[in-house]
């Protein structure tokens, strides 16, 4: 996982293509959450300061091709407020407009080409195009963790024709991911949530080798329920993982690993604010209701393991935390790993906007911008745009 950065290399004078993870939400047109534009800031300043030419490229959503509403403006605008300086946006990534824009810079100054996503050439990681991006630079920077399990033209692609180093940011992804898996402070304990078995099988098959305990809570808990023989009512299932439950239930035995399920849930008529709920025996959840939290037992009982921990690592919510009335249980287990003096890395996705949300995210040692990506490395896969890059 080491590999050479920007402090490795003399951008001075450069041309510096940065693939950014610009993908923020936007509303008619307004971000609502910059948060990965803010995480990039490091790794812009720094090139900037060093007397580089900054090319900042990312893609926006899931366009079918050119689309208005995707257009990468409003990203130009909050990067100039950040950044205190003009960033000017091209209105293309390709081509000899862009071309002759990029030409023209001057060390200390920046560009943001368009959506790269407008292109298909970008999700086929086609080489005529990854050649056009490179083009552009002498020198390519990947500094968008969320994207690097990717293999496309500006993550993976264009690697083939620049020096490839990793920004500020990727580096502190793969530091902090990097070591729970390598040379975590132990005991290590592995929280998994979020809704389905399905999405962590390779997580949870390659933490086990690791963890000293795992915490299974989310939607993913009730098929482990179900193994074990629980009533779970309506509770999301996964009936043809009940097997799998088992069969990872007696690895964890094996490997001598404390696997602990919930003890109590909140349940609830219906999935929906304003339906009526109570806690209840996670193995005994009434006919017709589903699981939603973790009830206040099992908050206890997480709690002892995380505050004991050496280090800690997280990724999904306790219940559908998206409805206040069936947050608290990820509220407090986030409460339990902010206080807890452990380090603790927090997986993108659903666990880092909860963990925004409460309020809990400076009191955590890193929360990953990845959320795709992070599951990934967990699982001890090779993410293609982080293997493209030069090794230290």
């Amino acid at each position: 996982m080491r590999k050479r950065t920007i402090r490795d290399v003399d951008t001075t004078g450069r041309r510096v293509f940065v693939r950014a993870d610009f993908n923020v939400p936007l509303e008619q047109g307004r971000i609502t959450d910059d948060h990965r534009i803010v995480a990039s800031l490091p790794t812009i300043t720094y090139l900037l300061d060093h007397q580089a030419a900054v090319i900042l490229a990312s893609h926006l959503d899931r366009p079918k091709g050119p689309d208005p509403a995707l257009r990468m403006d409003p990203i130009a605008s909050r990067l100039s407020e950040l950044l205190k300086r003009p960033v000017r946006k091209l209105d293309d990534c390709v081509g000899p407009a862009v071309a002759d824009a990029v030409a023209a810079l001057r060390p200390g100054q920046v560009v943001l080409l368009e959506n790269l996503r407008f292109h298909k050439e970008e999700e086929a990681n086609d080489p005529a195009f990854a050649k056009q991006l490179a083009s552009l630079a002498d020198l390519y920077v990947n500094d968008a963790f969320g994207t690097a399990h990717r293999a496309h033209a500006s993550t993976a692609g264009i690697a083939a024709y620049l020096p490839a180093v990793a920004g500020l940011l990727m580096e502190r992804e793969l530091q902090f991911l990097g070591k729970v898996l390598e040379r975590p402070q132990r005991p290590l304990v592995v929280i998994l949530g979020g809704a389905k078995v399905g999405d962590k099988i390779g997580v949870i098959r390659n933490l086990l080798r690791l963890a000293q305990t795992m915490l299974l809570g989310g939607g993913m808990c009730y098929t482990f329920l179900r193994a074990g023989g629980a009533e779970i009512g309506a509770s999301l299932l996964e009936l043809d993982r009940v097997d799998l439950a088992r069969e990872l239930t007696r690895e964890a035995e094996q490997r001598g690993v404390r696997l602990l399920l919930p003890v109590d849930v909140v349940a609830a008529e219906r999935i929906e604010a304003g339906a009526p709920a109570r806690v209840v025996d996670a193995r005994a959840i009434p006919a017709g209701w589903a699981g939603v939290d973790v009830g206040p037992r099992t908050v206890a009982a997480f709690s002892a393991p995380i505050a004991s921990a050496g280090t800690v690592l997280w990724n999904g919510p306790m219940g559908v935390f998206e409805i206040p009335a069936f947050a608290e249980g990820t509220r407090a287990i986030a409460r339990a790993v902010a206080e807890s003096c452990a380090e603790s890395v927090v997986g993108g996705g659903d666990t880092a906007a909860a963990i925004e949300e409460f309020g809990y995210a400076d009191k955590v040692t890193h929360v990953s911008t990845g959320g795709g990506a992070s599951l990934e490395f967990m699982e001890g896969r090779t993410l293609p745009g982080v293997a493209a890059l030069e090794d230290a």
